[in-house]
């Protein structure tokens, strides 16, 4: 089903071109940390959905007069990022009959976590914009969580008594972007502002390594201006043990 976030995005490709001096592309990214003074604004949606949507910008967009000359750019900003917020309830609307609306924007305060990362790219420079996405559709929100078993009731896990004495070790995690083959020849022709593409897209999970085995997946986030991963699967005890098995 559309969300308010695809929504959003398609809106923000169309108009940032069209507000924007020079006609930059919103491209998706990796998220990454952003400089310091970079700025933000959340928007409160209410109706069929409901949840906030906080949007921040690249401290360099305010050092350039890319919405006018002689204009508050933050402020401009800030009307250009509501606009693309309502418009983007329209969308939803059109598309799926969703209602809702916008019922607050405001500045954001610091976002240590990022839900999907962009970059504005003009043919000389490019911008960070991180987002964070906290909209669900209102009955999913209303609905009481089942009540969780009575712990007496769950089995506890077997643990073997061999396996306890490697609980302490510490292993080397690694997060695996994803990987290319190239040739020798191509690899000694690399440089500085190369660009080498990797066999993922840049929304599909990223992979936890252990060792050379893959013990989970998730989506990359920023926690307090550190990379962090979001777990969203996990292999199977047994194959977890498999990675520790190969490291000794």
């Amino acid at each position: 089903m559309t969300t308010f976030l695809e929504c959003w995005i398609e809106v923000a490709g169309a108009l940032f071109p069209q507000a924007l001096a020079g006609e930059p592309e919103l491209v998706e990214s990796f998220p990454r940390p952003l400089e310091q003074g970079s700025f933000g604004f959340v928007a409160t949606i209410d109706g069929d959905v409901k949840g906030r949507l906080a949007v921040i910008v690249d401290a360099a967009a305010l050092d350039s007069p890319s919405l006018g000359e002689g204009r508050d750019q933050k402020a401009a900003w800030s009307e250009l990022l509501r606009e693309v917020a309502d418009a983007a309830a329209g969308e939803l609307l059109s598309r799926t009959g969703t209602k809702c609306r916008v019922i607050a924007f405001e500045p954001a305060g610091p976002e240590s976590q990022a839900t999907r990362a962009f970059q504005l790219r003009f043919a000389d420079r490019a911008w960070t914009v991180l987002v964070r996405d906290q909209i669900e559709a209102a009955a999913a929100r209303e609905k009481p969580l089942p009540s969780p078993p009575p712990v007496e009731d769950a089995p506890a896990p077997a643990v073997s008594p061999g396996i306890e004495l490697l609980l302490d070790v510490e292993l080397e995690a690694t997060l695996r972007f994803g990987c290319r083959e190239m040739p020798l020849g191509e690899i000694l022709e690399l440089g500085p502002g190369d660009v080498v593409q990797l066999d993922r897209h840049v929304s599909a999970p990223v992979d936890l390594v252990v060792g050379d085995k893959i013990v989970a997946r998730g989506d990359v986030v920023l926690v307090n201006g550190n990379f962090g991963l979001r777990v969203t699967e996990v292999a199977a005890p047994r194959k977890r043990l498999e990675s520790i098995r190969c490291l000794f």
